[in-house]
């Protein structure tokens, strides 16, 4: 388990106007949670926050929050969400669960690959990439950092499926295990559009034009004269 510390302060500062002036300070505002009992208001570092965000994947690491002047050495928490300004993308509020150590919890972690498929390198397939990450379930010190796939063995149109997984020691993974994680596709086809040869007449369609109704023997010589007889008149 990758081990993360983030500095916090107790906060005293609620509402808009003086959240805002909070955020001018270089904090961020936060919550942590602590499973029924009653939530603690923080303040984080911008920069700090900022610098663990670029640099490890948060989602899933447990973050050992040290609070100044907090009788708790560290609390041991996952991210329960980040809420960014729609406009500036910048971050401006946290949400933390505590957690305990001792107690198993759900977490998503990444799939990554390793080697190159036989069936991309001499057989001109593609690797399709299905299902990114697996939920796990596991002690908050055993969650893995992320879940290696050997793709070497891959032949064309074979694929790896999540009951083919062997999860780390202590690791228990949820997901359905008929669920494709991994597949090497055949290569496209690219249409053959043939030119027609020179000299030859292609066939150009039928045009169907509306049939005039002749009419039957008698009638036009009826017709023509109620037609003179109305000049007539």
């Amino acid at each position: 388990m990758e081990e993360l510390f983030l500095d916090a302060e107790q906060r005293q500062e609620t509402g808009r106007g003086k959240v805002k002036d909070l955020r001018d300070a270089g904090f961020v505002p936060a919550v942590v949670y602590s499973g029924g009992k009653e939530s603690t208001p923080i303040k984080l570092s911008h920069r700090q926050l900022v610098q663990l965000v670029h640099h490890h994947r948060i989602e899933s690491a447990v973050i050992n929050l040290k609070v100044k002047d907090d009788l708790k050495k560290s609390r041991p928490c996952l991210i329960k969400e980040i809420q960014y300004d729609p406009v500036h993308g910048e971050i401006v509020h946290v949400d933390f669960n505590e957690i305990s150590l001792t107690k198993a919890i759900k977490v998503n972690v990444p799939v990554t690959t390793k080697g190159e498929a036989v069936g991309v390198k001499q057989e001109g397939g593609s690797l399709e990439h299905i299902l990114w990450e697996l939920e796990v379930e596991c002690l908050p010190t055993a969650i893995p950092k992320a879940i290696e796939v050997d793709i070497t063995a891959l032949k064309l149109k074979d694929s790896i499926h999540v009951k083919d997984i062997v999860p780390p020691e202590g690791v228990k993974i949820l997901n359905d295990p008929s669920v494709i994680i991994l597949t090497v596709a055949e290569p496209m086809k690219e249409e053959v559009v043939v030119a027609p040869v020179e000299g030859e007449v292609t066939q150009e369609p039928e045009v169907i034009k509306e049939k005039k109704e002749v009419p039957a023997e008698g009638e036009e010589a009826e017709a023509k004269e109620g037609k003179e007889g109305k000049e007539k008149k």
